[in-house]
């Protein structure tokens, strides 16, 4: 239930052996949607019997211990055999279910795992929220200079603070009024669009390969872009929140879409820009300020765009998503997700059931 850069743990570690730890953090109320009916049923039941049949079916808890809900975790041992497998153990025919405690699927071939009838489950509506926030800091950090600002205060140098505070406020703006266009409009572009937009009265623009029905852009207050071109061409800040892409669609090419001056925020992939053309963009002036949560070859960041760090580059680690909060929610909705669908439920957070075998 976890992605591959969790810490590994022990092959075949009994259940009883797990370590479980208690936060002194409160879960929140969950803000993604819990299966009812027979899942939910059976979570809640105060008896200890083990579901009818056979043997319970099995769960292969892969990455790390659960951390934050022990309780949802009991009732899940409680209704299914959890294991903790070796290498060779989680190869078996059987499976019907891979339920990832994270947002991330770029490295999972979830397009093979459909075709063989195994559903692929993300916890990215649990991190909706903290990627939205972190996305909103990092749009403000565009228009208000706040790479100069901070770069100039942490050097220590008495010379480069008078010099930001006499020159930032003319390449510093407000964001009311502008136009904020995002490329994707999925749980995280529409939490972005309603804070950007509510609090700080921007325009939003957005392009999605499936277009939103009318209700849901007119509560966002959204417009549709025909293409990404359109949207970026519109646009006096464009985010990059799509969770995938052909490729590097941010690069020389649409890097010239963008209006003189405009501004970039990747809280996306750092696989889906290509980071020496945007290099070349902020060097020669075309763009003013980029904030990158995410990078192409991480955990190294590249040497150009650090060296703009101080003046027009906010870089940070691929912080966004990572809250207590967030890992609250995504252990919460793995798990959730197991119940619904070995409870005869559809699955909560699905990405792939476009490529399911037809029976």
């Amino acid at each position: 239930m976890a992605e591959p850069t969790n810490t590994p743990m022990p092959p075949s570690t009994p259940i009883s052996a797990t370590p479980r730890s208690m936060s002194p953090v409160p879960p929140p109320v969950p803000s993604f949607p819990t299966p009812s009916a027979s899942a939910i049923d059976l979570a809640s039941t105060s008896s200890s019997t083990s579901p009818p049949g056979p043997r319970k079916p099995i769960i292969l808890h892969i990455g790390d211990p659960i951390k934050y809900n022990p309780t949802t975790y009991a009732t899940l041992t409680r209704l299914f055999d959890v294991v903790r497998p070796s290498e060779s153990e989680r190869h078996r025919p059987e499976f019907i279910l891979f339920a990832s405690a994270g947002a991330g699927f770029d490295w999972a071939d979830t397009k093979a795992l459909g075709e063989r009838g195994i559903i692929y489950c993300n916890g990215g509506l649990a991190a909706a929220e903290a990627v939205a926030d972190f996305a909103v800091a990092m749009v403000i950090s565009t228009f208000r200079s706040l790479p100069f600002c901070i770069g100039a205060a942490s050097s220590g140098s008495a010379e480069k603070f008078a010099d930001c505070h006499a020159n930032a406020t003319a390449v510093s703006r407000n964001l009311r009024g502008h136009k904020l266009g995002l490329v994707g409009l999925g749980n995280i572009g529409q939490q972005i669009a309603t804070k950007l937009r509510v609090a700080f009265g921007m325009n939003i623009l957005y392009f999605d390969i499936l277009r939103k029905s009318h209700e849901v852009e007119k509560a966002l207050g959204a417009q549709f872009c025909s293409s990404m071109e359109d949207v970026i061409r519109a646009s006096d800040c464009v985010v990059l929140c799509t969770p995938s892409g052909a490729g590097k669609v941010i690069n020389a090419t649409s890097l010239g879409w963008f209006k003189p001056g405009a501004r970039f925020v990747n809280i996306a992939r750092g696989s889906l820009v290509d980071e020496a053309a945007l290099a070349d963009a902020l060097e020669e002036g075309r763009l003013s300020s980029v904030a990158l949560d995410v990078h192409s070859d991480e955990p190294h960041v590249d040497k150009r765009l650090l060296a703009l760090a101080g003046s027009r580059a906010l870089l940070t680690c691929h912080n966004a998503g990572g809250t207590v909060e967030t890992h609250i929610g995504f252990e919460e909705l793995s798990m959730r997700n197991i119940m619904a669908v070995l409870g005869g439920k559809d699955a909560i957070t699905p990405v792939n059931l476009q490529y399911l075998q037809k029976s």
